[in-house]
């Protein structure tokens, strides 16, 4: 057999590797996350995407009275919460405390954001199409989030740096900042792929420097906070 040999299978949705996320819906209240692999985008201005949802899911209900969601990216550190939040239904269990997950308010929308994950996208929903299988919730993105530490002294993304997540075929897989090229880098000049290669270096050693700091100071103060505890401790004993 030839390695371009082709053997006809099944006709099946083998559209892998797919984005793993965790979509919040409902309310601080009452909630429920259910991770969904089935998303993608559809149009750039307005930002638009899409969610595959099971009628028989949880979830399912509550996007469809709120008519809102949030899409929340997932990370090598979220992969068993992203995987519990997926086989286990809110019905049963509240997974934010089970999985010890800290929900923040959205700032459009009434459904709240995962404050662990790197991205938060808050969506309304324009349309539902109905399947056999699943219902597609076609939404606009009306607010976005990403946290402080991914966001380079220019004003770029580091996504490499966020260890994102993907689902492949049934398994979970870390992406990790290795990229195989930058988009356009194959009819990119040589002079050009080094300035920017170079560019990037940068940003991204500006953004762990100043993460360092961060954490330094943090660090810090929270010695300072004991050393105040012993002090009050040891004047009231």
């Amino acid at each position: 057999m030839s390695n371009n040999e082709k053997i006809k299978i099944k006709p099946g949705t083998l559209l892998y590797p797919l984005p793993a996320v965790m979509v919040t819906a409902g309310t601080i209240e009452k909630n429920n996350i259910i991770t969904i692999a089935w998303t993608g985008i559809i149009n750039t201005d307005p930002a638009i995407l899409y969610i595959s949802v099971k009628k028989s899911r949880y979830s399912h209900a509550l996007i469809s009275e709120a008519g809102e969601f949030v899409i929340n990216l997932t990370t090598e550190k979220l992969a068993r919460a992203t995987d519990f939040a997926g086989v286990r239904s809110g019905k049963n269990f509240d997974k934010v405390k089970e999985l010890g997950l800290t929900l923040i308010p959205g700032e459009t929308n009434d459904t709240p954001m995962i404050a662990e994950s790197p991205i938060n996208l808050e969506c309304k929903v324009m349309e539902v199409h109905e399947y056999p299988t699943h219902d597609m919730f076609i939404a606009e993105v009306v607010d976005a989030h990403i946290s402080a530490e991914f966001v380079n002294e220019n004003g770029s993304y580091d996504f490499g740096r966020m260890n994102l997540l993907a689902y492949n075929h049934g398994g979970y897989y870390g992406l990790d900042d290795e990229d195989m090229g930058r988009f356009g880098f194959s009819v990119m000049k040589e002079k050009t792929k080094c300035r920017k290669e170079k560019e990037e270096r940068r940003a991204r050693r500006q953004a762990m420097r100043r993460n360092s700091v961060k954490r330094q100071s943090e660090q810090k103060g929270g010695s300072n906070s004991k050393s105040k505890h012993k002090s009050k401790k040891a004047l009231n004993s």
